[in-house]
């Protein structure tokens, strides 16, 4: 049975703190339901420097009409992690054998700068609205962020994340049950970025990442070599909140299709994000969920971020 719907553009906007991003989409079993859950953050609030972007719980946003709307559901509970008012950023989401499992990127505390150390967390949910910490990973440096976990064919779990120790490439671990996971080493290396984001999909495996100007695009064929394709997302588009560049995404492969989730900076000129002195007010800060289908043309992935319609059925 279709359930092709057009979604609303923005597809959300957070109605606490207008700051929803790094979206992940998981199918909620047991609500039958798709749920985002997202970095919140605080971008309506009274800030100095960079705290709006700390002080972050992870918000859930679900849609019962097959993408095509969604509402505010509230924030993930039970992700206490030390005493005081801290940071989660960045979710990464996936059920394996019954078992919600969520790797998260943690800072302590609201600092005002970025200088301050990241680690990731993970922790367990039989529902996704109740977790349960399971521990920080080691990893390659005390500044990871942004994980993301894939099963490989010879059933092993790889995780990727940015390391912002060494360039802010993408580093790797290892895992034979998701819960004890070993460093690797580096896999991206050819330019700094955030957000990477690993699928299959029509015969190949895909990495999509941030590098601030667009959306970076990798192919492999067995998850340890990558080939550079061209940038997606990079050219503004004409829905409301989407003509601006797309910033750290998720992709969710559905029906034989694919379709990436993504924010915006709406209110963000060229100029404004390039100039390192320029001071950013709520109407910079605040962001935009959107969604839009990827396709594979020859060997390269393409987006048509103007023209959306999504088959989540």
């Amino acid at each position: 049975m279709k359930n092709t719907v057009v979604p609303g553009a923005p597809l959300f906007r957070d109605p606490i703190y207008d700051g929803a991003a790094d979206p992940v989409i998981i199918w909620n079993k047991q609500e039958q339901s798709w749920w985002i859950f997202y970095t919140n953050r605080r971008a309506a609030a009274v800030n100095h420097g960079f705290s709006y972007v700390h002080g972050t719980d992870i918000g859930i946003a679900s849609s019962d009409d097959w993408g095509k709307t969604w509402i505010y559901r509230g924030t993930a509970r039970g992700l206490e992690y030390e005493k005081g008012r801290n940071t989660y950023w960045a979710p990464e989401i996936m059920e394996y054998e019954g078992v919600y499992h969520m790797y998260v990127s943690y800072v302590r505390g609201i600092p005002a700068t970025w200088d301050c150390k990241r680690t990731i967390l993970h922790y367990t949910s039989g529902n996704l609205w109740d977790w349960t910490l399971q521990g920080p990973l080691a990893l390659s440096s005390d500044r990871v962020i942004d994980a993301c976990v894939v099963r490989c064919p010879d059933s092993t779990w790889k995780m990727w994340y940015k390391d912002e120790v060494h360039d802010s490439h993408t580093y790797t671990a290892y895992s034979e049950d998701l819960y004890h996971w070993t460093a690797g080493g580096a896999e991206i290396t050819d330019c700094p970025h955030e957000g990477p984001n690993v699928f299959f999909f029509k015969h190949h495996y895909w990495m999509i990442t941030d590098p601030w100007e667009g959306l970076g695009v990798y192919r492999s064929d067995d998850l340890k070599l990558w080939d550079r394709c061209p940038n997606i997302l990079a050219q503004p588009g004409s829905r409301t909140d989407d003509g601006t560049i797309a910033a750290h995404a998720d992709v969710l492969v559905h029906k034989d299709r694919a379709y990436i989730f993504y924010f915006t900076h709406p209110e963000v000129s060229r100029e404004e994000r390039s100039n390192p002195d320029f001071v950013w007010e709520y109407r910079h800060r605040r962001t935009s969920l959107q969604v839009a289908e990827l396709k594979v043309e020859g060997e390269q992935l393409v987006c048509d971020r103007d023209h959306v319609d999504i088959d989540l059925g």
